[in-house]
């Protein structure tokens, strides 16, 4: 591969990440909190 495909990828992955968290923090903030797990009656 040319180091310009591999920049290209490093920069995708990276643009990727960033979405992530972003959807992440955006889905937090709107979401009601979770429940508390209950813990097994065993």
């Amino acid at each position: 591969m040319t180091s310009e495909q591999d920049d290209r990828k490093e920069r995708l992955a990276q643009a990727l990440r960033n979405n992530l968290r972003r959807r992440k923090a955006q889905a937090r903030e709107t979401a009601p909190p979770a429940p508390a797990p209950d813990s097994p009656k065993d």
